[in-house]
């Protein structure tokens, strides 16, 4: 990364070559604005308004910062000089300049400086991301959503190492392109990023630099599944109780990974064997079923691993105060998975995606799946119809019909 620390005073501006790169503020000389001080080891420009444009000019898109001094003598990261009219103002104003009659040697030295920053600053800064954290929130967006939409925005402005201020539809693009090229990224990720810009591009900054059309496709993707009797093998070759109630209860109620290790004592009706999810996908409320076989299990779980409380959790965390991570839970089912010798390429949603195949395998009307899975649209219900068995079975291939058993 092509970095430069810009000292302001108000007399002169200084480039020193400590963390520059020199063959950027080389450029400086030809154009007539930089002077090199050979024993100091750096450029001088005069701080006029013409200079600063000529700096801008040079520098372009490249990370420089500015430093100079502010009131109570501390010293102040500018970030990017093209979108310092973005930046959030200090109380009691900008930049402070030094004194015209201060030389260099009054001030802290470059070094000094330097230390107080000990890395670039970032192009998508704290300001940015706390507006992008309070409209979201505003909004009732999910933690996680809000994560989602940091991070997309972060690794955009990283990229192309540019401020927010600066961005262009063609940056939109290039920074697709990135995902799809260099780190392979799948459609719906794709999809999700460009919803994250779009949201702070739109509703923060109020630009429209990124469009709809530029959306890739989803893949047509079929869920992955268990067979049922993988699935026994599954919970039975568990022995941890704490993690077999998990597996149990992601596929006898359906449950999102996200949804299971969120559930407190509460959640559960024994008496009316029903599972309440709070909050599940798009913060939607909703009640699924609870098997008998894990109905029977949790009353001897909140014994032994002492479930008192309505609001404790069912799976809590390192800290009780806390439930158990969802990258947890995937460890989990993958260490089952391998135990139980089953060599296919699933996560813990497979536990899900077995329950609703099951069901529709088993006659239950989709409709009721579609509610017990907590989908809005049927459409989304009726892909299980696509790996389900029920009538497959009743199809004979027609290499059977050339070749039956003798």
């Amino acid at each position: 990364m092509d970095v430069a620390y810009l000292f302001y005073t108000a007399k002169n501006i200084r480039i020193p070559l400590c963390r520059a790169d020199a063959g950027l503020v080389q450029e400086l000389i030809p154009r007539g604005a930089a002077r090199f001080s050979s024993p100091a080891r750096y450029f001088l420009l005069d701080n006029t308004p013409e200079n600063r444009r000529r700096l801008d000019s040079v520098f372009q898109n490249r990370l420089h910062v500015r430093v100079g001094e502010t009131e109570d003598n501390s010293i102040c990261i500018k970030n990017f000089i093209r979108s310092e009219d973005l930046l959030p103002r200090r109380s009691g104003g900008s930049v402070k300049p030094a004194d015209p009659a201060d030389g260099p040697e009054s001030a802290l030295s470059d070094r000094d400086c330097l230390a107080l920053s000990v890395s670039p600053p970032a192009p998508f800064s704290d300001y940015w991301k706390e507006k992008l954290e309070a409209e979201l929130r505003s909004r009732k967006y999910s933690l996680r959503t809000i994560s989602v939409y940091v991070h997309y925005n972060k690794a955009f402005c990283r990229f192309l190492n540019k401020g927010p201020g600066e961005m262009t539809p063609e940056d939109v693009t290039a920074y697709l392109a990135h995902l799809d090229k260099r780190l392979d990224s799948s459609a719906s990720a794709m999809n999700l990023a460009i919803s994250s810009l779009k949201f702070f591009y739109s509703q923060i900054l109020k630009k429209k630099i990124v469009q709809d059309h530029q959306r890739p496709r989803n893949e047509k993707r079929l869920p992955s599944v268990l067979s049922p009797g993988e699935v026994k093998e599954l919970l039975a070759g568990e022995k941890n109780p704490k993690h077999r109630l998990l597996l149990m209860m992601a596929y006898s109620s359906g449950l999102r990974v996200s949804e299971v290790v969120a559930l407190r004592r509460e959640h559960i009706d024994i008496a009316r064997k029903t599972v309440f999810v709070r909050s599940g996908k798009g913060r939607k409320d909703r009640y699924t079923l609870l098997s008998d076989r894990a109905a029977s299990f949790l009353i001897d779980y909140f014994t032994v691993f002492n479930v008192r409380e309505v609001d404790s959790w069912l799976f809590p965390g390192a800290e009780d105060s806390r439930h158990l991570s969802i990258r947890s839970a995937q460890r989990i089912f993958e260490k089952a998975l391998k135990n139980a010798g089953i060599p296919k390429a699933l996560s813990i949603h497979s536990l899900r995606h077995s329950f609703a195949t099951h069901l529709l395998e088993s006659g239950t009307d989709i409709r009721y799946i579609k509610e017990l899975l907590g989908h809005v649209s049927i459409r989304t219900t009726e892909r299980y119809t696509h790996v389900s068995r029920r009538n497959v079975l009743r199809i004979q291939s027609p290499l059977d019909n050339l070749m039956p058993d003798t």
